[in-house]
């Protein structure tokens, strides 16, 4: 028995090695998973976003039809906006930084016709359009929410794979860190107001 002892403790220790080491590429799979998911949700939470602006247009182009450039700008920020979207698998900082600029182009849009808007009390009052201002409004809180879920779990991803000693579980496998969202440039500066 004494011959056979220092065998069966490697054999023990690799077989606790193993079982160390499915058990953190099971989180780490689990975790990206998630973050991935997540970004699903940031996707749909846009796509929402632009499904609202048809009929936001129809309803304004009632009211203001001589603001025909203002509408077809907001028309076509959304046709970029909604052709680019980013695979969960490939999250990159370029993808992800040409999906933020489709977006930015698409909220720039909004701005402009929300400008409009004010110049037409009748529109202002008009029930369909409070009831679609009010639902982009509640989409663009959603998208914030969401972004910021998935800043949460792609950074806790992030960390997770770089600690030791799962990062070596994390090469081993192929783990690759994710973007996080960032926020528009320009935006770390404060707005100027003036009355």
């Amino acid at each position: 028995m004494k011959k056979w002892l220092p065998l069966i403790i490697i054999v023990a220790l690799i077989l606790l090695a193993l079982k160390w080491g499915v058990g953190v590429n099971n989180m780490l799979v689990e975790k990206e998973g998630l973050a991935k998911a997540q970004w699903a949700n940031v996707e749909s939470s846009y796509q929402r976003r632009a499904d609202l602006i048809p009929n936001l247009v129809a309803t304004v182009k009632g009211y203001a039809a001589h603001e025909k450039e203002t509408l077809e700008g907001v028309i076509k920020a959304r046709s970029e906006a909604t052709k680019t979207t980013i695979d969960a698998n490939n999250l990159t900082p370029e993808n992800m930084a040409q999906f933020q600029q489709a977006q930015q182009g698409l909220t720039g849009a909004l701005s402009k016709l929300l400008l409009v808007v004010e110049r037409y009390p009748d529109l202002k009052a008009n029930q369909n359009f409070l009831e679609l201002q009010s639902q982009l409004e509640g989409t663009e809180n959603r998208i914030n929410v969401e972004r910021n879920r998935f800043n949460d779990m792609a950074g806790e991803y992030n960390i997770t794979i770089k600690k030791i000693p799962t990062n070596l579980i994390a090469s081993i496998g192929g783990f690759d860190g994710m973007p996080l969202y960032k926020s528009d440039a320009g935006s770390e500066n404060a707005p100027k107001v003036e009355f």
